[in-house]
């Protein structure tokens, strides 16, 4: 008995020997990774409390048996630490420190003679590991068949979701016990209209999940280069997440060759809601600017002709025939005009008049360019080339008349996804834009992709979008891309970047409508990789005054719709509503003119997702403080302190709030304007309408 005794004690030593520990900065956080039987596993801890369970590493490979899931001999580990200070071209603070300590362990597969490297990066915030596949004779070129990793989840935790789906993010999202997500699967597709199959345990990152002790946990990956984007397969039995990698139209999840690595895969961890929302864990785990002169990048506010056109008041296309179309040789002198065509040289240069006389710094117009008539009446011959214009669209004339307003236009391309026909016109698209004083674009891929059926987040399309913003940065263009892949926080490489769609914008409020809680849960999940062309701003909530036969309502306050402006951060803010909407209301408009969009500082007051979020910046250069609040579907009391404001000063704040009987639904309008004195010192105490939101503009006292 006491031979056996010690065998065992011997074999559970060995075990402890083989498992590597690594904790974060400041040792709140605990990562393991051990060997057991050849196989690698990882566990995280957080303040001695459970966030991720042990859980299995590797990757299934095509036509490989033994691919690189077992068999596994460590034979190197080296630990180091890293803490650096940078600077973002822009963004939420003005410097952010990148501080870690890492564990990198050199895994031998001996039967195959091949290597694999396991990085973990442990920050104070959160965690990032991945695969690293350095040259090697027996793993050069391999084909993904499935990444196999997992997140093993400590119970049945509460889970803020969207479904797996290969091609488009926009969804309202499910809030749920990770047991309830098989039952609820089909009513999230069906109330979305999705047509897409995927797995009835599928969800997307960024995931939003929180612990029944109290610990909020996000899990999603940061620097997606070169591979498919990763979804999360829920084994709800045991309540272990895998990665499911969005396949390529024959069905292979990756092509790699080595030297080559994964994305990282990242677990941001926290017991207070707050930091999940201030994390820059995800930012730090790209790599930094490859542009070296970034002083073309500039954050953008902006109007345009988008939002009349969303609504059905007026129609992206010029004619409602359908002509047969040849790129470039189309005669439009004979088609018919339809009457409600938005993008008309007279209607963008009102739209110039009211940028230039509000302050706002671009003016952005769809439907400007021939092909919008074949596209909606179902052609398949026909494709954008981004440089004809409608006739009715005068490009040099509205070129020279916002130049001389001192706007800057914005242009559009629309793709309808077929890829590589953007892709052979994009020298000559950017070329086009710079000629006529675009410096920047919203692109779109609407539709499935062509010509051979791809989904919209496999690694070849991924490798499409890097591309568009790559050359973009050859011509110094600004890129805003919508229905591409969520953000992985590439914009900190690439920080032309400065905007994406990738979620369930405003534009569904003209689509039925979002819920009123939305706006609430996507800076915990959409908005963690990079920032989002929300397009905010909207004030007509009722939708049939602007056309008749659309009911849809916003569903949001006036006030909420300003609020949004700070808690969905990003450096391109649209004034999306009509301008004589804002001519309704001139003062409430007056925050969205005074409202930054870069900043020096954030400060994140309250949150609690799908509930309500507060959050405080300071302008960049400027020492004015903003602050926007956003609610959920019951009405709450904020209650905060305003230490964040500068000791010693004095400052007058203008609150824009929702007045007593506001409510997102019954009475969006109703909202109140009040001026105080304040001090880091006040508290404040306001009242949330349902929907709804306030949001206060802080000027030091005695200055203009």
């Amino acid at each position: 008995m006491r031979k056996m005794l010690l065998i065992v004690s011997l074999c559970l030593l060995t075990l402890v020997l083989k498992a590597q520990v690594l904790l974060s900065p400041d040792k709140n956080l605990t990562c393991k990774f051990e060997l057991r039987e050849g196989v690698p596993y990882y566990q995280l801890s957080y303040k001695n409390k459970t966030v991720l369970k042990p859980g299995k590493l590797g990757l299934e490979l095509k036509n490989d048996k033994r691919s690189l899931l077992n068999g596994f001999e460590v034979t190197s580990v080296k630990t180091s630490t890293f803490d650096e200070i940078w600077k973002p071209v822009w963004g939420e603070v003005k410097s952010i420190r990148n501080h870690y300590n890492e564990l990198a362990v050199t895994l031998d597969q001996k039967e195959t003679n091949r290597q694999v490297i396991i990085r973990f990066r442990l920050f104070n915030d959160g965690l990032g590991f991945r695969y690293e596949f350095p040259a090697q004779k027996n793993l050069n070129y391999f084909i993904v068949k499935e990444e196999r990793t997992q997140f093993a989840m400590p119970g049945d935790l509460t889970v803020w979701w969207i479904p797996g789906d290969y091609d488009t993010q926009e969804y309202d999202y499910t809030k749920s016990k990770l047991s309830e997500i098989r039952g609820l699967m089909t009513k999230s597709i069906t109330d979305n209209l999705s047509q897409t199959s995927f797995s009835p345990t599928g969800v997307q990152t960024s995931l939003m999940l929180k612990s029944n002790d109290g610990l909020y946990i996000n899990l999603h990956e940061a620097a997606l280069i070169n591979y498919a984007c990763m979804h999360l397969n829920l084994d709800d039995k045991n309540m272990v997440f895998e990665s499911w990698l969005t396949p390529d139209a024959k069905g292979d999840k990756g092509y790699l060759q080595a030297p080559c690595t994964s994305p990282w895969r990242t677990v941001i961890v926290s017991d207070d809601a707050r930091n999940i929302l201030s994390s820059k864990l995800t930012l730090n785990l790209n790599e930094p600017s490859k542009i070296e002169d970034t002083s073309w990048i500039k954050p953008v506010k902006y109007v345009g002709v988008w939002w009349e056109m969303i609504t059905g008041k007026s129609s992206w296309s010029y004619t409602n025939e359908y002509p047969s179309v040849q790129l470039g040789k189309t005669d439009f002198s004979k088609a018919k005009p339809n009457g409600t065509h938005a993008a008309t040289t007279a209607n963008v240069k009102r739209h110039i008049d009211f940028a230039a006389a509000n302050g706002f710094d671009g003016v952005l117009v769809e439907g400007w360019n021939i092909g919008w008539e074949d596209w909606f009446g179902n052609s398949k011959d026909y494709v954008f080339d981004f440089v004809t214009p409608y006739p009715d669209f005068d490009v040099k004339e509205i070129r020279d008349y916002a130049k001389s307003k001192g706007v800057k236009m914005i242009m559009h391309h629309e793709t309808s996804s077929s890829v590589r026909n953007y892709e052979r016109h994009l020298d000559t698209a950017y070329k086009f834009m710079k000629a006529n004083g675009y410096d920047a674009v919203k692109s779109g891929y609407v539709g499935p992709i062509l010509p051979r059926g791809e989904n919209h987040y496999s690694q070849w399309i991924v490798n499409h979008y890097q591309y568009a913003i790559e050359k973009a940065a050859d011509y110094k263009i600004m890129v805003n891309a919508h229905e591409a892949i969520r953000p992985t926080g590439i914009c900190r490489t690439y920080p032309n970047l400065i905007g994406n769609e990738a979620a369930r914008g405003t534009e569904y409020q003209a689509f039925g409508g979002s819920k009123p809680n939305h706006v609430a849960v996507l800076p915990f999940t959409r908005l963690i990789g990079g920032p989002m062309d929300y397009t905010p701003g909207i004030f007509e909530m009722d939708i049939s005054k602007l056309n008749p036969n659309n009911k849809s309502h916003v569903n949001s306050t006036l006030t909420n719709q300003l609020a949004l402006y700070l808690t969905m951060y990003s450096p391109l803010q649209m004034a999306a509503d009509l301008p004589e909407n804002y001519n309704r209301f001139p003062d409430a408009f007056q925050f969205i003119k005074d409202v930054a969009v870069d900043w020096d500082d954030s400060k994140y007051l309250e949150a609690e997702p799908g509930q309500n979020i507060t959050v405080a910046r300071k302008a960049k250069g400027s020492g004015k403080w903003f602050l926007g609040s956003v609610g959920g579907e019951e009405s709450r009391t904020s209650n905060i302190s305003l230490s964040f404001l500068d000791p010693g000063k004095k400052y007058i704040a203008t609150i824009y709030a929702d007045a007593n009987n506001a409510h997102y639904k019954t009475n969006p309008q109703a909202y109140t304007i009040q001026k105080v004195e304040v001090n880091n010192k006040s508290k404040l105490s306001q009242f949330v309408a349902p929907g709804g939101g306030y949001a206060i503009s802080f000027l030091e006292a005695g200055k203009k």
